[in-house]
């Protein structure tokens, strides 16, 4: 079932036209043990203007590239991670930039990197942070790996406005043993004034992240970008015990008052259903 559905996800990706290398494990089927699994879920929504895509990007190529992401994974027990890089907007838009690989040094960092920045396509659609969780929380049970911390990082310029409540997503993934992690980007170029919303690192706290450990490291100018994607990666490379502390599991209005769909509200209020 699982090399099936391995299968699916790279056709899948063929028709999207991405080029998206093979995970090397599912190529044997063998099970490779990692420190960590993590998914870096890159908002591509129609809210982001191309340069933010390039900046996006750049920037995580730029923190991939650092001593410091290269020295929190030779200090991993085992010293490497599977990593994947995916892009999503709407419900149905996830696309695969560089599939699950094996990272161990900085040679493996400046290659993945490189994938990332090899060209830059455009925006997808509307934002469905609920969508993007499934599609991640999926493709860490679906790969050949196995690793005690498995990380969904989310960065994002809004609140989810499609498909099926964040909360839910969100609480699923939890259920599932996996973190979730947010990097809520407040800055204010991109084209979806309406949307904005003015504390979405409070949105993000509590209504994304989630685990042991999560966090969430917002962004309010566009040059602070690669350092605060440096600094995510650090941190969830090192482990829960380098993380902050931070109350991360709630449960929507009934328990932290805050309105978990405030993003499909102000979609209504302005578009409709």
């Amino acid at each position: 079932m699982k090399q099936t559905k391995i299968a699916t996800a790279l056709a899948m990706t063929l028709l999207l036209g991405v080029a998206a290398p093979p995970d090397s494990a599912a190529q044997t089927g063998e099970t490779i043990e990692v420190d960590v699994e993590l998914v870096l879920a890159v908002d591509v929504s129609r809210s982001m203007t191309e340069r933010e895509l390039q900046i996006q990007r750049r920037g995580y190529a730029e923190a991939l590239n650092s001593e410091s992401v290269a020295k929190a994974i030779k200090n991993g027990l085992i010293g490497k991670i599977a990593l994947t890089y995916v892009e999503w907007g709407g419900v149905y838009w996830q696309r695969v930039v560089v599939d699950w690989q094996i990272i161990e040094n900085e040679a493996d960092l400046a290659a993945f990197a490189n994938q990332i920045t090899a060209n830059f396509d455009g925006v997808l659609r509307r934002t469905s942070i609920s969508s993007a969780i499934t599609y991640a929380a999926n493709k860490i049970d679906d790969n050949n790996f196995t690793a005690l911390r498995r990380v969904i990082d989310i960065s994002g310029d809004g609140p989810n406005n499609e498909g099926p409540p964040v909360t839910g997503a969100r609480d699923d993934a939890l259920a599932r043993g996996m973190i979730i992690n947010g990097l809520p980007l407040m800055t204010r170029e991109g084209l979806g004034a309406r949307f904005h919303l003015e504390d979405l690192d409070a949105y993000y706290h509590n209504c994304v992240i989630g685990g042991p450990g999560s966090f969430v490291i917002p962004v309010t100018e566009w040059d602070e970008f690669p350092e605060a994607v440096r600094r995510k990666l650090v941190l969830e490379l090192a482990g829960a015990d380098a993380m902050p502390i931070l109350k991360a599991q709630y449960r929507g209005e009934t328990e932290s008052g805050y309105d978990c769909l405030i993003g499909e509200r102000i979609w209504q209020r302005f578009i409709g259903p």
